[in-house]
């Protein structure tokens, strides 16, 4: 393949107060096999509010970096890159967790799978565990049920047919299929679910979702069930998986329900009672406002 033919990839991450993790990830992009593609990456700040950008500019000087004043959340960052992205006709564009770990080939294979198959819109890496490395945290993607509420990651290899959601962890996104869905909604999602919108509206459109069996990036901790997360993460969870539910699920108020009493029933179940007010104050969030509110 001639080099005026080989797609062009943005690879982008978004650094929030966690430039550690940030060099990091970066360090590991060094090592990248780009036999098939043509690379540049680019790194959003998404208002820091430490050292952050002295610290990643004194590892990395030639270092690109889009700087946001405001925390714009996880939809909001990337969709800076994404924009600028699309800006300059690029062909796609690698979604990577500033915190996870890439190997050698992880976008190559992305890269391959996409090229081969023109419907696809959407293609992920298999994710292991940073501390527990030959477990699967997700097999690209996930199930999300609209009777019971509940919604989990594959840990092995499935049909494409049952994916119904790839995780924002790794996926190489096609900007032509941007184009026709949209871009990540970040009015509606500051955190989480924001990747399992975009993938529905993918679906929806008649695009493919893909996982690239022999992509591998490594990302996140091995958690023991009941563990306890902050309440603001438990807030922007619940607030984002109503807004979720309210425009994909066929009987929202049925879904939404038994969501939250899912939610609500762990908190108990665990004796999380901050967690438990923040499932509550995330709903009436989700379920009051069209758009998230910085809190």
């Amino acid at each position: 393949m001639s080099n005026n033919t080989r797609p062009v990839v943005w690879i982008t991450l978004v650094n929030w107060n966690g430039w550690r993790d940030t060099v990091e990830c970066l360090a590991s992009l060094e090592k990248l096999v780009k036999d098939n593609f043509d690379a540049r990456v680019v790194v959003v700040d998404n208002g820091s509010t430490d050292d952050s950008v002295e610290r990643m500019l004194e590892q990395y000087p030639s270092l690109e970096l889009l700087r946001s004043d405001l925390d714009l959340g996880a939809a909001g960052g990337f969709n800076i890159a994404i924009r600028k992205a699309m800006e300059e006709n690029v062909d796609y564009v690698w979604l990577l967790n500033n915190d996870a770990i890439a190997t050698p080939m992880a976008l190559a294979e992305l890269v391959k799978a996409v090229e081969l198959d023109e419907r696809i819109g959407v293609a992920a890496s298999v994710s292991y565990y940073k501390d527990a490395p030959q477990k699967v945290q997700a097999w690209g993607g996930g199930w999300i049920s609209f009777w019971t509420g509940r919604a989990g990651h594959y840990h092995d290899s499935v049909a494409g047919q049952k994916l119904q959601y790839l995780t924002g962890a790794s996926a190489l996104l096609r900007c032509a299929a941007l184009k026709s869905v949209g871009l990540l909604d970040e009015k509606r999602f500051f955190m989480y679910w924001e990747d399992s919108d975009l993938s529905f509206r993918m679906r929806n459109s008649g695009w493919r979702l893909h996982v690239s069996p022999e992509s591998h990036v490594f990302h996140g901790e091995y958690a023991e069930e009941g563990k306890k997360t902050s309440p603001l993460v438990d807030l922007w969870y619940c607030e984002s998986g109503v807004r979720f539910f309210r425009r994909h699920a066929p009987f929202p108020a049925y879904t939404i329900g038994v969501f939250l009493l899912n939610q609500l029933r762990r908190k108990i179940l665990f004796r999380n009672s901050p967690g438990f007010r923040a499932v509550l104050k995330g709903a009436w969030l989700g379920l009051t406002r069209e758009e998230h509110a910085h809190v």
